[in-house]
């Protein structure tokens, strides 16, 4: 995770939730978590940078809709990160 906001993991972590959300899920999901509305200009450029590291793919739900999936690589960031975590934070 090189690289990645603290945002753009917590995309992350959303997305790796749903079985191919829309933008509009992840931005409530989100929302939800930062008690706040995630506009659309912090959002989905944060999700495009996602999709140009190769942790996430982006394909279309319908012509306005699209839906963000991880990518092998995405899963392995959050598997890794989470291994990283565990060596200082044991619950």
């Amino acid at each position: 995770m090189d690289g990645l906001t603290g945002f753009q993991r917590d995309l992350l972590y959303v997305i790796a939730s749903f079985d191919q959300p829309s933008g509009q899920t992840v931005s409530d999901e989100v929302g939800e978590y930062y008690a706040s509305e995630i506009n659309y200009g912090r959002l989905y450029p944060n999700l495009d940078e996602l999709v140009d590291h190769g942790l996430v793919e982006k394909g279309e739900l319908d012509r306005r809709t699209n839906y963000y999936a991880l990518t092998d690589a995405g899963s392995d960031a959050i598997q890794e990160r989470r291994e990283w975590e565990n060596q200082y934070v044991d619950l």
